[in-house]
Protein backbone atom coordinates (compact mmCIF):
# COMPACT_ATOMS: atom_id res chain seq x y z
CA UNK A 1 0.00 0.00 0.00
CA UNK A 2 1.55 3.61 -0.58
CA UNK A 3 -0.12 6.16 0.57
CA UNK A 4 -0.13 9.72 -1.31
CA UNK A 5 -0.02 12.84 1.32
CA UNK A 6 -1.16 15.79 -1.22
CA UNK A 7 -2.28 19.70 0.21
CA UNK A 8 -5.75 19.56 -0.73
CA UNK A 9 -6.68 20.94 -3.67
CA UNK A 10 -7.94 20.05 -7.08
CA UNK A 11 -4.56 20.52 -8.72
CA UNK A 12 -2.95 18.75 -5.95
CA UNK A 13 -5.49 15.75 -6.23
CA UNK A 14 -4.25 16.20 -9.98
CA UNK A 15 -0.66 15.94 -9.28
CA UNK A 16 -1.36 12.96 -7.08
CA UNK A 17 -2.83 11.15 -10.05
CA UNK A 18 0.07 11.93 -12.21
CA UNK A 19 2.23 10.17 -9.43
CA UNK A 20 0.21 7.46 -9.49
CA UNK A 21 0.56 6.86 -12.89
CA UNK A 22 4.36 7.51 -13.59
CA UNK A 23 4.85 5.50 -10.68
CA UNK A 24 3.09 2.52 -12.05
CA UNK A 25 1.18 2.55 -8.46
CA UNK A 26 -1.79 -0.10 -7.75
CA UNK A 27 -2.88 0.20 -4.31
CA UNK A 28 -2.94 3.54 -3.25
CA UNK A 29 -4.60 5.78 -0.45
CA UNK A 30 -4.91 9.28 -0.69
CA UNK A 31 -4.85 11.52 2.32
CA UNK A 32 -5.13 15.59 3.05
CA UNK A 33 -2.14 17.30 5.00
CA UNK A 34 0.03 16.01 7.52
CA UNK A 35 1.30 11.86 7.41
CA UNK A 36 0.07 9.86 10.71
CA UNK A 37 1.94 6.60 10.63
CA UNK A 38 -0.71 3.55 10.90
CA UNK A 39 1.21 0.89 9.11
CA UNK A 40 4.61 -0.76 9.66
CA UNK A 41 5.54 -1.69 5.90
CA UNK A 42 3.96 1.18 4.30
CA UNK A 43 5.63 3.62 1.92
CA UNK A 44 4.51 7.03 1.65
CA UNK A 45 4.85 9.67 -0.74
CA UNK A 46 4.51 13.58 -0.54
CA UNK A 47 2.67 14.90 -3.33
CA UNK A 48 4.20 18.66 -4.10
CA UNK A 49 1.53 20.19 -6.18
CA UNK A 50 2.78 20.76 -9.39
CA UNK A 51 1.21 22.85 -11.65
CA UNK A 52 2.23 21.98 -15.15
CA UNK A 53 1.75 18.04 -13.95
CA UNK A 54 -1.64 18.57 -12.98
CA UNK A 55 -2.55 20.98 -16.03
CA UNK A 56 -1.80 17.40 -18.57
CA UNK A 57 -3.85 15.55 -16.02
CA UNK A 58 -6.84 18.57 -16.40
CA UNK A 59 -6.14 17.88 -20.05
CA UNK A 60 -6.50 14.46 -20.14
CA UNK A 61 -9.71 14.42 -18.49
CA UNK A 62 -11.28 16.81 -20.71
CA UNK A 63 -10.80 14.28 -23.64
CA UNK A 64 -12.39 12.10 -21.69
CA UNK A 65 -15.28 13.68 -19.62
CA UNK A 66 -17.88 16.01 -20.81
CA UNK A 67 -17.74 19.99 -19.30
CA UNK A 68 -20.24 18.88 -16.91
CA UNK A 69 -18.63 15.70 -16.07
CA UNK A 70 -15.71 17.62 -15.45
CA UNK A 71 -17.16 20.13 -13.15
CA UNK A 72 -19.17 17.69 -11.14
CA UNK A 73 -15.83 15.93 -10.43
CA UNK A 74 -14.70 19.62 -9.09
CA UNK A 75 -17.59 19.84 -7.40
CA UNK A 76 -17.48 16.23 -5.07
CA UNK A 77 -13.95 17.45 -4.63
CA UNK A 78 -14.36 21.45 -3.30
CA UNK A 79 -17.20 20.04 -0.77
CA UNK A 80 -14.11 19.00 1.35
CA UNK A 81 -15.95 16.05 2.91
CA UNK A 82 -13.91 14.27 4.90
CA UNK A 83 -13.07 10.45 3.41
CA UNK A 84 -14.04 11.09 0.38
CA UNK A 85 -10.49 11.19 -1.05
CA UNK A 86 -10.19 7.81 -2.17
CA UNK A 87 -13.28 7.66 -4.16
CA UNK A 88 -12.55 11.00 -6.21
CA UNK A 89 -8.73 9.34 -7.09
CA UNK A 90 -10.84 5.84 -8.00
CA UNK A 91 -13.27 7.51 -9.89
CA UNK A 92 -10.30 9.33 -11.70
CA UNK A 93 -8.37 6.33 -12.76
CA UNK A 94 -11.49 4.65 -13.77
CA UNK A 95 -12.10 6.96 -16.60
CA UNK A 96 -7.96 6.96 -17.66
CA UNK A 97 -8.62 3.46 -17.49
CA UNK A 98 -11.94 3.03 -19.63
CA UNK A 99 -12.10 2.79 -23.69
CA UNK A 100 -15.82 4.81 -22.96
CA UNK A 101 -17.12 7.91 -21.01
CA UNK A 102 -18.04 6.59 -17.98
CA UNK A 103 -20.09 9.48 -16.44
CA UNK A 104 -23.01 7.53 -16.20
CA UNK A 105 -22.25 4.20 -15.77
CA UNK A 106 -23.79 3.98 -12.28
CA UNK A 107 -22.62 0.24 -11.90
CA UNK A 108 -19.18 1.37 -10.87
CA UNK A 109 -18.86 2.51 -6.96
CA UNK A 110 -16.79 5.32 -8.13
CA UNK A 111 -19.14 6.88 -10.47
CA UNK A 112 -22.20 6.19 -7.80
CA UNK A 113 -20.07 8.00 -5.28
CA UNK A 114 -19.19 11.09 -6.85
CA UNK A 115 -22.76 11.39 -7.99
CA UNK A 116 -24.38 10.80 -4.68
CA UNK A 117 -21.23 14.00 -4.01
CA UNK A 118 -22.70 16.26 -6.28
CA UNK A 119 -26.32 15.97 -5.06
CA UNK A 120 -25.33 16.43 -1.40
CA UNK A 121 -23.35 19.02 -2.28
CA UNK A 122 -26.78 21.04 -4.60
CA UNK A 123 -28.68 19.96 -1.57
CA UNK A 124 -26.99 22.27 0.72
CA UNK A 125 -26.03 24.88 -1.77
CA UNK A 126 -30.13 24.96 -2.45
CA UNK A 127 -30.34 25.15 1.60
CA UNK A 128 -28.16 27.94 1.95
CA UNK A 129 -29.50 29.32 -0.60
CA UNK A 130 -33.07 29.37 1.29
CA UNK A 131 -31.71 30.41 4.26
CA UNK A 132 -29.10 32.96 4.09
CA UNK A 133 -30.07 35.92 6.05
CA UNK A 134 -28.24 39.75 5.61
CA UNK A 135 -27.81 41.86 8.40
CA UNK A 136 -27.31 45.54 7.20
CA UNK A 137 -24.00 47.17 8.97
CA UNK A 138 -23.40 50.31 9.27
CA UNK A 139 -20.91 50.84 6.40
CA UNK A 140 -24.42 49.72 4.55
CA UNK A 141 -22.73 46.41 3.87
CA UNK A 142 -25.24 43.69 3.89
CA UNK A 143 -23.51 40.73 5.95
CA UNK A 144 -24.77 37.30 6.74
CA UNK A 145 -23.27 34.53 8.51
CA UNK A 146 -23.43 30.84 7.58
CA UNK A 147 -22.08 27.17 8.70
CA UNK A 148 -22.75 24.95 5.86
CA UNK A 149 -21.77 21.22 6.70
CA UNK A 150 -20.20 21.23 2.81
CA UNK A 151 -18.03 23.67 1.10
CA UNK A 152 -20.25 25.22 -0.88
CA UNK A 153 -19.15 28.72 -0.57
CA UNK A 154 -17.64 29.62 -4.17
CA UNK A 155 -21.76 27.55 -5.27
CA UNK A 156 -23.43 30.93 -4.18
CA UNK A 157 -21.62 33.73 -6.20
CA UNK A 158 -23.70 33.57 -8.88
CA UNK A 159 -26.95 33.44 -7.30
CA UNK A 160 -26.54 36.46 -4.79
CA UNK A 161 -24.62 38.07 -7.53
CA UNK A 162 -27.60 38.34 -9.78
CA UNK A 163 -30.16 38.46 -6.88
CA UNK A 164 -28.41 41.16 -5.03
CA UNK A 165 -26.36 43.39 -7.30
CA UNK A 166 -27.62 46.76 -6.14
CA UNK A 167 -25.92 46.32 -2.73
CA UNK A 168 -22.30 45.31 -1.09
CA UNK A 169 -22.44 42.30 0.86
CA UNK A 170 -20.61 39.84 2.39
CA UNK A 171 -21.13 35.90 2.57
CA UNK A 172 -18.69 34.67 5.63
CA UNK A 173 -18.15 30.65 6.17
CA UNK A 174 -17.29 30.70 9.86
CA UNK A 175 -16.53 26.92 9.95
CA UNK A 176 -13.90 27.62 7.30
CA UNK A 177 -13.12 30.85 8.29
CA UNK A 178 -13.57 32.72 5.28
CA UNK A 179 -15.57 34.68 3.12
CA UNK A 180 -17.00 35.92 -0.15
CA UNK A 181 -17.37 40.05 -0.58
CA UNK A 182 -18.97 41.45 -3.50
CA UNK A 183 -17.92 45.33 -4.18
CA UNK A 184 -21.07 46.14 -6.80
CA UNK A 185 -18.72 44.98 -9.23
CA UNK A 186 -16.49 42.12 -8.43
CA UNK A 187 -16.39 39.56 -5.71
CA UNK A 188 -13.47 38.17 -3.93
CA UNK A 189 -12.61 35.98 -1.17
CA UNK A 190 -11.89 37.49 1.98
CA UNK A 191 -10.81 36.45 5.69
CA UNK A 192 -11.71 38.71 8.79
CA UNK A 193 -10.29 39.09 11.84
CA UNK A 194 -13.08 38.41 14.51
CA UNK A 195 -10.98 38.99 17.58
CA UNK A 196 -13.41 40.41 19.63
CA UNK A 197 -16.52 39.72 17.72
CA UNK A 198 -18.36 36.34 17.14
CA UNK A 199 -18.62 36.29 13.25
CA UNK A 200 -22.50 35.05 13.76
CA UNK A 201 -23.63 38.04 15.56
CA UNK A 202 -22.34 41.23 14.40
CA UNK A 203 -24.49 43.44 16.29
CA UNK A 204 -21.87 46.20 17.63
CA UNK A 205 -21.36 46.69 13.76
CA UNK A 206 -25.47 46.80 12.95
CA UNK A 207 -26.90 49.61 10.85
CA UNK A 208 -29.80 51.82 13.24
CA UNK A 209 -32.50 50.56 11.39
CA UNK A 210 -31.34 46.56 11.15
CA UNK A 211 -33.43 45.88 14.64
CA UNK A 212 -36.25 47.57 13.15
CA UNK A 213 -36.14 45.46 10.29
CA UNK A 214 -35.31 41.83 12.15
CA UNK A 215 -38.42 42.94 14.26
CA UNK A 216 -40.87 43.32 11.65
CA UNK A 217 -39.68 40.44 9.69
CA UNK A 218 -40.24 38.49 12.82
CA UNK A 219 -43.75 39.70 13.31
CA UNK A 220 -44.23 38.87 9.94
CA UNK A 221 -43.66 35.48 9.93
CA UNK A 222 -45.45 35.25 13.13
CA UNK A 223 -48.45 36.38 11.49
CA UNK A 224 -48.20 33.88 8.42
CA UNK A 225 -47.57 31.17 10.47
CA UNK A 226 -51.08 28.94 11.44
CA UNK A 227 -50.89 26.84 14.27
CA UNK A 228 -54.09 24.80 13.33
CA UNK A 229 -51.45 23.71 10.13
CA UNK A 230 -48.35 23.24 12.10
CA UNK A 231 -46.50 20.45 11.34
CA UNK A 232 -43.34 20.03 13.18
CA UNK A 233 -41.92 17.22 11.53
CA UNK A 234 -42.15 18.62 7.92
CA UNK A 235 -40.47 22.13 9.23
CA UNK A 236 -37.83 20.12 10.69
CA UNK A 237 -37.10 18.00 7.66
CA UNK A 238 -37.04 21.33 5.07
CA UNK A 239 -35.34 23.64 7.66
CA UNK A 240 -33.14 21.27 9.61
CA UNK A 241 -32.21 22.59 13.48
CA UNK A 242 -28.66 23.22 12.76
CA UNK A 243 -29.68 26.21 10.50
CA UNK A 244 -32.29 28.22 12.96
CA UNK A 245 -29.32 30.29 14.71
CA UNK A 246 -28.93 32.25 11.41
CA UNK A 247 -32.27 32.72 10.42
CA UNK A 248 -33.97 35.90 11.73
CA UNK A 249 -37.38 34.61 12.00
CA UNK A 250 -35.97 31.95 14.86
CA UNK A 251 -33.60 33.85 17.17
Amino acid sequence: MTTLIYDGSFEGLLTAVFEVYEHKLQHVKLQKGEYHHTALFENVIKVLTDTQRAARVLKGLQQKLSPIGLQRLYAAHMGEIEGEDDNLLGFIRYVFDSAYNVEEDYGNRYVMRVSELVRMMRREKHRMEAFIRFQELKDKTFYAAIEPDFNVLPMLIRHFKNRYADQKWIIFDIRRNYGIYYDLHDTQFISLDFATVNPGNVISAYDEQEGLYQTLWKNYFNSVNIPARKNSKLHLRHVPKRYWKHLTEKI
